[in-house]
């Protein structure tokens, strides 16, 4: 004996409903995981480019340092720079200040530091990328831009560190510590 029509097309209208339940219960979970696994957004960190010396700060984050043979020439360099909006921080370094840099880093060296003066160093533009900013086109960007510039190099301590198998102290979001 045959079963009636009426109750195999419930069946499939029942496994139609049943297959939808589950897809959308899937669905439901993997949006709200990726919601959970998805890191923040970086807050947007203030932009503050007035030229300062660098001093003692400690430039912890991915910067850009574009070299500059007169400190003349920097200070030209650093207010064009403050108005560049891949800009973060803009932090000068005089020739002076390059050397005292320089004989910190190498003291352990007196023979170097010795045959060392501070005609020989550059005077340097730190930049401190606003968050998103690429390195390597901005620098290629500032290259082009400033024809006064000896170079231009972007400094990632946490790219040394990796290379150096060490493990770096953390740096705030800032870039400095």
């Amino acid at each position: 004996m045959r079963e009636p029509r009426a109750s195999n097309w419930l069946l499939w209208v029942l496994g139609a409903v049943g297959v939808l339940i589950v897809a959308a219960a899937v669905t439901t979970a993997v949006v709200i995981l990726n919601k959970v696994a998805e890191p923040p957004a970086p807050a947007a960190l203030p932009r503050d480019t007035a030229p300062v010396p660098l001093g003692k700060r400690e430039l912890c984050g991915i910067r850009l340092v574009v070299y500059i043979e007169t400190d003349e020439g920097m200070t030209r360099a650093a207010q064009v720079l403050r108005d560049d909006q891949k800009a973060r921080r803009v932090l000068t370094e005089t020739k002076a200040e390059s050397y005292e840099r320089f004989k910190k880093l190498f003291a352990d060296q007196p023979e170097l530091v010795k045959l060392t003066t501070p005609d020989v160093l550059p005077a340097a533009v730190h930049l401190v990328p606003v968050a998103g900013t690429d390195p390597e086109t901005w620098a290629k960007e500032l290259r082009q831009r400033l024809p006064e510039a000896t170079k231009v190099d972007i400094l990632d301590p946490a790219g040394v560190a990796a290379k150096m198998k060490t493990t770096p102290p953390p740096c705030p979001p800032e870039g400095e510590r």
